[in-house]
This record gives structure tokens, sequence and C-alpha cells, in this order.
């Protein structure tokens, strides 16, 4: 049994639509508005956008929802949110879709969007 358990685990493919979901804390961020974000353009606290943990999502949509409100998201900038233990940092402005700012961080999913 062990062995087929073994055998079992190690062939495993996981599921493309996987690692398109990510749940965890998000907190926003207000840069200086005309910042240079990792993608070029300039920020805008007012766009929905988003710091990712990483480069690779520069450009990708994610809808993030937060209980019953949801806010589709463009990643244009990385940032710490992976060292401070965030799945992302939103927009003023995508983050007051969700929570009055005064919360500070709250508790998402995002899910990306083809």
């Amino acid at each position: 049994v062990m062995v087929i358990l073994f055998f079992a685990a190690l062939f495993y493919m996981v599921p493309a639509h996987a690692a398109e979901r990510l749940c965890g804390t998000a907190s926003f961020y207000s840069y200086e508005s005309g910042t240079v974000t990792a993608s070029g353009e300039r920020f805008n606290p007012n766009a929905l956008t988003a710091a990712m943990p990483s480069r690779k999502h520069l450009g990708e949509r994610w809808r993030v929802t937060a209980g019953h409100r949801s806010v589709v998201v463009r990643g244009n900038d990385y940032g710490p949110a992976k060292r401070l233990h965030r799945i992302a940092d939103l927009s003023r402005a995508a983050f007051a879709q969700l929570a009055p700012l005064a919360y500070g961080t709250l508790k998402v999913c995002m899910e990306r969007l083809k």
C-alpha cells in the first residue's frame, strides 16, 4: 500500500488552475503619484492596480475578493509583499472598493483571470 501511495504522489499532477488562486493578507500602498512602477508606467493611486510578490505577475489581471466584495486589478508592480507575508499590495482605489482604508490589511482571495 505504501508503494502505491508513493507512486501516486510521485506522478500526481497539480491541476493548472490550482496555481491561479491565492488566499492571504493584502494591504494597500500609496506611493507618491507619478512614481515609476516595475512595469514602466507611472503609479496612479486611483487606478485599479496591485503590486505583486514577483515580476512574473506583471500585466496579469486578478479578481480580488474580500467577503462579498470584489474588484479586478492589474499587476503593474512588485514589492515587499512577500517579505511582509502578504500576497499583494493593492492601490488605494482597489483597497477602498473592498474595505475602508483604516483597516490597513485585509484577508482576501485572488483569482487570476485569463
